[in-house]
């Protein structure tokens, strides 16, 4: 009974042992790749574990690459996949390389995928060129009207230039910096409706691939369409805002009028106030002159008088003014 338990315990622990190598080492990996024509020790395998590695990640693009012709040490493999990148889209980038006859090393290509960019995804639209579609730029012509063009550019990857080469975006707006320099040179939107392709060979005459991860292949322009009269409105803008102008330089003039005419009724009522003032020290300085001697009692009569006359002289031209201008059929 006792050897029967010591029995069962070894086979538990023989159990356990293997469950848990077999866990640590894949030995159906190590199969597939030695019947697959791969050599990788259990060492290797066991190494990458400790590296915390997952060996599927190297073993079969590894395996894949051995099929296709291609000669990759599993050092290298295993690097890039330490230093992040993707080893499956690098060997399925040479693979495709190689089918295509496209010079492509592993070194470059593990650096493009570092990069950022889809290595796989460069490799064919090397081999087939791709069709960017621009929005619709709007430029104008010296006659004033909105010209709104589409493009389509037809690029193809540029391998060498794939690390530090600018985007599609820098395609894009260097293709519409050019459609606006080429819109805005011509004399009429008429010239660029009636040649389009004069669009085309002048942008694509400008070298706007140049310092790009593309290659520009064509330019084609998709759509024409005449937009908005900016001249016109330029002009009415600028007739509008001089109407305003003269408007207010206009306001302020009769504002400096108001204030001048407010200016001359306070001199006028300052004047009078004088002439009252003064009118009030006449009879002060009468009564002065009487007691002084300096004026006769005849003297101030005949004064008097003659202030009368005067008065009823303009009482009575007064009177004939209205009389004159309520009847001006006695004239």
């Amino acid at each position: 009974m006792g050897s029967f338990v010591s029995i069962s315990i070894i086979i538990v622990v023989v159990i356990l042992f293997l469950t848990i190598l077999f866990s640590f080492i894949p030995i159906g990996l190590w199969i597939t790749a030695y019947f697959s024509g791969v050599r990788i020790g259990f060492f290797t395998l066991v190494g990458m574990r400790l590296r915390r590695v997952i060996p599927s990640r190297i073993v079969n693009p590894l395996i894949k690459a051995t099929k296709a012709g291609l000669e990759l040490g599993i050092d290298k493999l295993e690097a890039h996949y330490l230093a992040g990148g993707d080893v499956n889209s690098v060997v399925d980038a040479l693979i495709a390389a190689q089918r295509a006859n496209i010079p492509l090393e592993f070194e470059r290509a593990a650096a493009i995928d570092l990069a950022g960019r889809n290595v796989l995804e460069a490799v064919q639209v090397s081999v087939n060129p791709k069709v960017i579609e621009t929005p619709k730029v709007s430029a104008v012509a010296k006659d004033g009207i909105e010209v709104m063009v589409k493009a389509r550019v037809t690029v193809r990857a540029n391998i060498e230039r794939l690390v530090g080469g600018a985007g599609e975006e820098t395609i894009i707006a260097r293709v519409g910096e050019g459609i606006v320099t080429t819109v805005g040179s011509a004399s009429s939107h008429k010239e660029v409706l009636e040649n389009p392709d004069k669009i085309s060979q002048t942008v694509l005459g400008k070298g706007l691939d140049a310092g790009t991860a593309f290659e520009i292949l064509s330019i084609d322009i998709a759509d024409v369409d005449v937009g908005r009269n900016i001249g016109a409105k330029l002009q009415t803008d600028q007739a509008e805002a001089d109407k305003r102008i003269a408007q207010a330089k206009a306001e302020e003039r009769r504002a400096m009028a108001v204030a001048r005419e407010q200016e001359m009724k306070a001199e006028v009522q300052a004047m009078r106030a004088k002439v009252v003032e003064a009118e009030a020290e006449v009879p002060l300085a009468l009564a002065k002159a009487l007691r002084e001697g300096k004026l006769g009692v005849m003297d101030y009569y005949n004064m008097k008088n003659i202030l009368a006359d005067t008065n009823m002289r303009d009482a009575i031209s007064k009177m004939s003014r209205v009389d004159e201008k309520s009847n001006p059929t006695n004239k």
